[in-house]
């Protein structure tokens, strides 16, 4: 049916019969109506002149918006199209495909209502004061694929200037669901998260991210590397990020290339593209942690990585130990809004790893499953309690 809306195109069209752009014509996502009129007094109720009534209300009470609109269901996924994916600086007319499937992701997996948002700007102070102007629509605001350092800054003004939850989910999704699955792989491996090694690289959104949540988790010696080396506080080329990220890492004081900074470490995180070489690998700890996360290609391919390592986890599907950020925000975001938190908090991220690390029992934990499937029913309840009980304790709570 949606195909025949296009008739003119069909013919032309050198992508008609691949399933995947099949499945894309005329988008993925619609808006449906959450109440049906099929007489004269429901219209009045829905329209004019019963809405009045209810816009009166809220105006005279602001907080009634959470109650008498969409707002409390409904988050923007906004996006500018600079780090698309794989695909990197794609503009945002071609991100929109991905900003629906995110508004498709939040709706399947968390039962969150979402608007895909492509800006056409790039300035930093631009994007925010026009997310800004937007936000009375929604209850929170769900940042993607927007390149670093900018996404940093951005994903800090906003947070100083909405009192509704902002996340970044190539942040921080990302780095919950790395978290959840490194502390099953150290109950699997028997090594405790304060005495093991790290080493990340990358030093984008992910990195980053990941770097600063594994510091509150515990871990002690962790190191970050990006194009040109290990991160370190006399390298001169670091943007106020990397710095204060370099402060706050490489306890060891290491320096020199990714390859030096493997040898003996227990966990390799990467978030960055490229190929590790197995020599460098082969040189970590034994029970060593492989977490290869660049796709389509896998920094270190999975049947390399076996031979060296405990525990392996990637960013494809194709693979076991999925690291997929769909396990963490539709249900951080749902816990979020069940609590009207004003923000999301470390604690709420921290709490939001642990409940998806607690889904896999003592007796099902094996290497080649440390973090549920996306498809696991139990996931975005569990991180969503988990989520909303933190947010109490982290006093952003409002209901």
């Amino acid at each position: 049916m949606v195909a025949e809306a296009f008739p003119s195109e069909a013919v032309s069209d050198p992508y008609a019969g691949d399933p995947v752009f099949d499945l894309h014509v005329g988008g993925k996502i619609e808006v449906t109506s959450a109440v049906h009129v099929t007489n004269a007094a429901e219209l009045s109720m829905a329209y004019t002149p019963g809405v009045a009534r209810v816009c009166t209300a809220i105006a005279e009470d602001p907080s009634l918006v959470r109650k008498y609109t969409w707002k409390s269901n409904v988050v923007a996924v906004v996006t500018d199209g600079t780090a698309v994916l794989g695909l990197g600086n794609i503009g945002p007319a071609a991100s929109l495909p991905v900003m629906e499937g995110k508004a498709l992701l939040f709706k399947e997996f968390g039962g969150v209502d979402s608007v895909p948002i492509a800006l056409d700007c790039t300035d930093v102070d631009e994007f925010v004061e026009t997310v800004v102007r937007l936000a009375p629509t929604f209850g929170g605001i769900n940042l993607e694929d927007i390149s670093a350092p900018r996404c940093f800054e951005i994903e800090r003004k906003l947070k100083e200037r909405l009192d509704i939850p902002v996340f970044h989910d190539d942040q921080h999704g990302t780095a919950v669901v790395v978290l959840a699955a490194l502390r099953n792989a150290l109950r699997l491996t028997g090594k405790n998260i304060e005495d093991i090694r790290v080493v990340i690289s990358g030093a984008g959104a992910a990195g980053v991210a990941c770097a600063r949540i594994l510091l509150r988790a515990g871990v002690g010696d962790l190191a970050v590397v990006d194009s040109k080396g290990v991160l370190h506080e006399d390298r001169a080329d670091l943007n106020p990020v990397k710095l204060s990220l370099a402060k706050d890492t490489n306890t060891g004081g290491l320096s020199g290339r990714l390859v030096d900074a493997l040898d003996g470490a227990d966990v390799f995180l990467g978030v960055s593209g490229g190929t590790v070489p197995e020599e460098a690998v082969a040189r970590m700890a034994p029970g060593a942690m492989i977490f290869a996360l660049a796709n389509p290609n896998p920094e270190v391919h999975p049947d390399i990585a076996h031979r060296h390592a405990a525990v392996v986890a990637t960013g494809r599907s194709d693979f076991p130990n999925q690291i997929n950020n769909v396990l963490a925000f539709p249900g951080i975001f749902r816990g979020a809004f069940d609590v009207n938190a004003s923000r999301i908090t470390e604690g709420m991220k921290l709490a939001a790893a642990e409940a998806l690390a607690a889904l896999i029992s003592d007796e099902d934990l094996r290497p080649d499953y440390v973090i549920p499937s996306p498809f696991d029913p139990r996931v975005a309840p569990a991180v969503a309690t988990a989520v909303a009980n933190a947010a109490r304790q982290d006093g952003v709570a409002r209901a």
